[in-house]
Formats: structure tokens, sequence, C-alpha cells
């Protein structure tokens, strides 16, 4: 058993301050008969007064705001089993995080926008199947495909570019890697989104990119960083620059985007290439184009779910609040009473 809304159970403190009031009020009575003379002798004559109805009433009263307080906090137990159809695509997003995706020339940084991006994307995908293959010198599986977008987020926001250890952009090796990562053998229903500067520093992407496309895997890259370039900067443990990279002759380096190589990767696979904005509508784009997909049903999920119960104490409150409504006040006169009182 599970309370759904376990913050309305402060309200029994009321029930405490009930009792009290209760208490409060038959001893003003009390006090208020003993004015009139020996408070049992009245008591006695009165035929509409009766301590034990009081105290059931009060009994009752304080059991209905008792079953009040659970019914509003949502008790739940017992659980069903539902199943869940989805219909998509799918979709293994491969995010750049090499030291050059530190780069200023798109704010805050390369990196920091793409992630902002893929969070949009994420966001307006409905029914595909999402994983995260996060690459640099090397290349791993960050999430594997889920329909959980929640954690996809969660696996997306701690990623930076101290993820993969080896330096270096091995575009070829991501495309691989996605490759090997999706699971059904169909030559269709997958998508492989990159995002990357383009600079690769080892392997040949565009031969990778044409294996991919003979899985029937189609890459849709988005570009970051301006064709000048930037120097990527270094920064110490207070975020403050102090220097930018260099290469072995002493001189800065400025990394540009590749828009070829990422050209080449999508049209080999019948993907579209898009070059990050600063009103992202590439994202919407894409979004498009992976929703114009043909769809495939996804594995159905089941799982249990607490089904509400509150209707058995609401019940109970119902009645009790009858049985104080309908208890009279008076108390039960004797037969033996009754009889000598008979004309």
């Amino acid at each position: 058993m599970r309370l759904e809304s376990p913050e309305y159970l402060y309200l029994l403190l009321l029930i405490p301050l009930l009792a009290l009031f209760f208490l409060y009020t038959q001893k003003q009575k009390k006090d208020r008969l003993a004015k009139f003379g020996n408070i049992r002798l009245l008591e006695k004559l009165s035929l509409t007064h009766s301590k034990s109805k009081e105290y059931t009433r009060m009994v009752l009263i304080i059991g209905a705001v008792f079953f009040m307080i659970l019914t509003m906090s949502r008790p739940q137990f017992g659980t069903k089993l539902q199943t869940l159809h989805r219909k998509g695509v799918d979709v293994f997003i491969a995010l750049d995080t090499s030291k050059s995706m530190l780069a200023e020339d798109i704010k805050p940084t390369r990196l920091q926008k793409a992630k902002h991006l893929l969070s949009n994307l994420i966001d307006q995908l409905k029914g595909d199947r999402i994983g995260i293959i996060a690459f640099a010198g090397d290349s791993f599986i960050q999430c594997p495909l889920t329909l959980d977008y929640g954690a996809a987020k969660l696996f997306l926001d701690i990623l930076d570019t101290e993820t993969i250890p080896l330096p270096g952009t091995a575009i070829a090796g991501a495309i691989e890697k996605s490759t090997k990562s999706f699971i059904t053998r169909e030559l269709k229903y997958k998508v492989l989104v990159l995002l990357t500067d383009g600079e690769d520093h080892q392997g040949e992407p565009v031969k990778a990119a044409e294996e991919a496309e003979k899985q029937g895997i189609i890459i849709h890259t988005i570009g970051f960083g301006s064709a000048n370039g930037a120097p990527i900067p270094i920064k110490d443990q207070n975020g403050v620059v102090t220097g930018y990279k260099k290469d072995r002759m002493g001189n800065v380096i400025m990394s540009k985007l590749d828009e070829t190589t990422l050209e080449k990767i999508a049209l080999v696979t019948g993907g579209n290439y898009y070059r990050a904005s600063t009103g992202e509508l590439e994202v919407k784009a894409l979004a498009e184009e992976i929703k114009g997909m043909e769809k495939k049903e996804h594995q159905s999920k089941k799982f249990a779910q607490y089904e509400e119960r509150f209707q058995y104490p609401l019940l109970i409150c119902l009645i009790l609040l009858l049985l104080s409504t309908f208890l009279k006040e008076g108390r039960t006169v004797k037969s033996e009473w009754k009889g000598r009182f008979e004309v």
C-alpha cells in the first residue's frame, strides 16, 4: 500500500484538537448545570440527556474525520498490468565531446549549445527509442536505446569534455559504434544524429557512413562552429581562461567547422546536413524528418500501476457521518419507568 498525497496526513493533528474541543464543551455544560442544582439529579431528570450517546457521537465524528483525511491522502494498493504500444524508429545521437567543442564561436560553447539542442530534439520526438553515444578520440555508449526520455536527458546532462580521456575526434569510430549498437537487423527504422564540428583526426568518416548506409542507417549531421574557426580555451578550476590550446610549434590552434565532410556523410546515407543556429530551427526540421519516416511497433512494455482505493475510506466516512446524524440525543427510558407514567 502507498499514499499518493501523504502530505494530507498532517491534518491528523486536528483529531486530538477535536477531542479536546468536545471535552471542553462537555465541561462547559456541566458548569452551566451546576448553577441550577445537583448535576447528577438534573441528568437523571432530563430525558434529552444521554452521556453515552454524546460520547458515541463524538467517536463517530472523529472517526469520520480520520477516514476523510485518509481519503484525501489517496491510498493505493493492488497493481494491474498495462501494455504500452508505441510506434517509432531507433535514434542514436552521437555527440562530439572533444576539446574543440569548448570553442566559443557559438555561445556559450559549442558543446553546451549541442547539449541544449539535443534536449530540445528529445522533447519533440514521440514514440522513438533514443540512445546516446559520446565520442572524442574513442567512443562509447552513454545511454542505450530507451523509451525513457527523462533518463536519456540525465545521461546527456553529465556529458563533458572529460567524459572520454582519449583526445582527438574520431567521427568514423562514432559511426561504426552506432552501426553495431542498433538492436534490430532491419534495413530501415534506424537514424543516427551526428553533432560535431567535423574535424576528424583519424579514420575515414565518409567510408564509415557508406557502410552504415548498407545497414539501412540514415545519418543526419549538425555542424557546430564557424568557417573562420575559433581558439580552444584552457580554463582553471574556477572557469577562468588562462590561455589557449597550441600546436607543437607554439601556434594557437584554430578549430574550424568542416562542413564539407559533414555534408558528404549525410549525402551518402540519404540524410540532411544542418548548421547549428541561434534560433535552433534545425531542430524542428530534423524532428519533422524523423517523424516522417516509416515507423515500426516497438516491443510492448508492461508495467505495474497502483490502483486508487480512496473509495473505501470515503464510504466508511459517509457511513459514520450518517450514524452520527441519526443517533438520537435523548436517553432510552426503561419500560418499568414508562409504566409508572402511564395513565
